[in-house]
């Protein structure tokens, strides 16, 4: 039920009581057009926004969301440390579509880390505690507990890709098989032969994907899979480092790299510069993600593209479907959404 919220001429609120009398119409009528019912005529919906502009009257969303047994609340959590979050362009990038989304609703968001188990008990009590409306999980590993716990607790949760094929929550991915093949092909049209990749965290199930992308694309231009230049990162700059060091040891004759993300390609170009290797000439790179780093880099990085900003507003989309739907979670399992947005590689310098 809304409330009083607004202050009305000489600094008394506006009743809901007044709008109803001034629209002639009932109370409970008032409150339906506040609250966005459609069962109102278009000509009633008028003259009661007619009364609330004209008494100055602002709905107390509070009390309309106790009433509703809601929070207009949003959490998204993500499962790493902060350093993590601040050093990737990819989490500045979820979380500026997420918030553009959201500017067009009443509903608030708080950011949450959990990449402690200390942060992670402290999270379970306070979702237990059903403190948020909705969840956005970013960043979510296969051994994950927080989507058990969330369904568990029949809270609405969106992730930002499945953890694996079977996946059971609603999810926003990016084409990332799709988006590995895309980069491989381009390598293998410009001439290179010894292609190596960096993989990202392979309990992350999109960095498997882009792992079978790599494999399948040398596999249908005819070359053998070379398991020797494969090496696992962790989408962090050091982690690139490593692997390129480890790289150049196995295979100081390979002549491209396809790199996880933006971040690994940076470290694996810096290996490459120390080790008097030429970018594009002794050895193309491609990185993942087309984030600013890429732009940037010298010379500037070939990269794929995945539309970061838009899959976060696909989750949040999504996620008020979920909250909008009340059906236990037993009963909608079938109705579960996969969204999975395509890719585009951007050629640069780099390759």
């Amino acid at each position: 039920m809304a409330g009083n919220g607004g202050r009305g001429r000489g600094g008394r609120r506006p009743t809901l009581e007044e709008v109803a009398a001034r629209a002639g119409v009932g109370r409970g009528t008032v409150s339906r057009v506040i609250n966005g019912s459609p069962r109102v005529s278009d000509a009633t919906r008028a003259a009661v926004e007619a009364a609330v502009a004209e008494l100055g009257y602002v709905p107390n969303t509070a009390a309309r969301a106790l009433a509703a047994n809601r929070t207009d609340a949003i959490a998204l959590v993500v499962p790493e440390p902060e350093t993590r979050f601040f050093a990737e362009p990819y989490f500045s990038d979820m979380l500026r579509g997420v918030g553009a989304e959201l500017s067009d609703t009443e509903m608030q968001l708080l950011l949450i880390f959990a990449g402690s188990d200390r942060e992670r008990q402290r999270l379970a009590q306070y979702l237990a505690a059903h403190r948020v409306d909705g969840v956005l999980l970013v960043s979510v590993h296969a051994d994950d507990p927080l989507p058990d716990l969330l369904a568990q607790l029949e809270i609405p949760a969106v992730i930002s890709g499945p953890r694996s094929a079977a996946e059971s929550l609603p999810s926003v991915d990016s084409d990332n098989y799709g988006g590995a093949r895309s980069a491989v092909e381009h390598l293998l049209s410009r001439g290179r032969r010894r292609i190596a990749h960096i993989t990202g965290r392979l309990d992350v199930y999109g960095a498997q994907r882009r792992v079978d992308g790599y494999r399948d694309a040398l596999r249908e231009a005819g070359h053998p899979v070379d398991e020797l230049l494969i090496v696992p990162g962790d989408f962090t700059d050091e982690g690139g480092r490593r692997a390129m060091t480890t790289l150049l040891s196995r295979h100081p004759d390979l002549d491209a790299v396809f790199a996880g993300s933006d971040v690994m390609a940076a470290g694996a170009r810096q290996v490459l510069r120390e080790a008097g290797r030429r970018v594009p000439d002794d050895v193309a790179l491609v990185g993942y993600d087309d984030s600013a780093i890429a732009r940037h880099m010298d010379p500037p990085l070939t990269s794929v593209r995945q539309p970061i900003e838009g899959m976060g507003r696909a989750m949040i989309d999504l996620l008020l479907t979920e909250i909008a739907d009340r059906r236990p979670a037993a009963s909608r399992g079938a109705d579960r959404h996969q969204a999975v947005l395509p890719t585009e590689l951007v050629v640069r310098a780099s390759s």
